[in-house]
């Protein structure tokens, strides 16, 4: 057997909690083997590194792979195109880490940023959310759409109640984003009881502009697609943003309470997903 195929062989803890999504020509469910997620790491290095402006460290450069500590024991969500063999079709993924997999590490991701000890302490069930991307050739497919759809059986098959992770938006220019910034801090800060705090050494005030000095509709309109997202579904920021060298972005930490939107969540990329034709 090709050592591909032996990573191939063992089905990954977890793997089967997620019951494929097949729409036409396109099926999402979650990485089976180490070769997959081997697949989501590459696409996730050459969006981030050669799209985007993400700084490699050397080793990543070598293999060409976009990987951390968390990935072995994390769910990886897959977007995948059947009409392309084998791993190629693997165009979109998300990472999902519950509780118990950033119990095995020590911490979520998030904690290099934010102080997410509030979402921690809540009694349900949380998951963090991150590393999600979409290859070029698939931004006109329903990828998004139908990774999320994937996401909302997720949470129902693990009941989550707390869904959280760092958004980016693109650059480090605080004058640049002053807008979707202060726009974000003074109208979708989180409730106390579920607000993560920027670490103090990387506290960055999002309220760079006063409340009432710009046009709102604007400012919205510069919030990125992904975080817009979020916030249509009820979701919310934390305090403070945070500059991430490496990635060339300006991160903000994205709260959303599940009990709240769940049905709506699911309505909303069903009724998506039947727009693009996708289901």
């Amino acid at each position: 057997m090709t050592s591909v195929a032996l990573r191939a062989a063992a089905l990954r803890p977890g793997a089967d909690a997620l019951p494929p999504i097949v729409a036409g020509d396109f099926e999402v469910r979650l990485a089976r083997n180490d070769a997959e997620v081997e697949a989501a790491q590459e696409l996730r290095y050459r969006v981030f590194y050669e799209e985007m402006t993400a700084k490699p460290t050397p080793e990543m450069a070598a293999m060409r792979r976009d990987y951390d500590d968390f990935d072995p024991l994390c769910d990886h969500l897959l977007f995948i195109d059947r009409r392309r063999p084998g791993l190629s079709g693997i165009t979109g993924t998300y990472r999902l880490i519950r509780r118990s997999a950033a119990a095995k590490r020590g911490s979520f991701y998030s904690v290099s940023e934010y102080d997410v000890q509030a979402l921690i302490d809540w009694p349900g069930e949380i998951l963090e959310l991150g590393r999600s991307c979409v290859d070029a050739s698939a931004r006109s497919m329903p990828a998004m759409q139908l990774m999320w759809r994937g996401i909302a059986t997720y949470v129902f098959h693990y009941d989550i109640e707390i869904m959280f992770g760092c958004a980016s938006l693109p650059g480090t220019d605080l004058n640049r984003l002053a807008l979707p910034l202060s726009y974000l801090a003074q109208n979708h800060l989180a409730p106390s009881e579920l607000r993560a705090r920027a670490l103090p050494s990387r506290y960055v005030d999002m309220s760079i502009l006063p409340p009432g000095s710009y046009d709102l509709r604007a400012a919205e309109r510069l919030v990125p697609p992904l975080i817009k997202g979020y916030l249509r579904l009820g979701g919310f920021v934390g305090d403070g943003a945070v500059i991430d060298q490496q990635f060339d972005t300006t991160d903000v930490c994205i709260v959303v309470k599940t009990d709240l939107i769940t049905e709506k969540y699911y309505r909303h990329y069903e009724r998506v997903a039947r727009e693009t034709g996708a289901i």
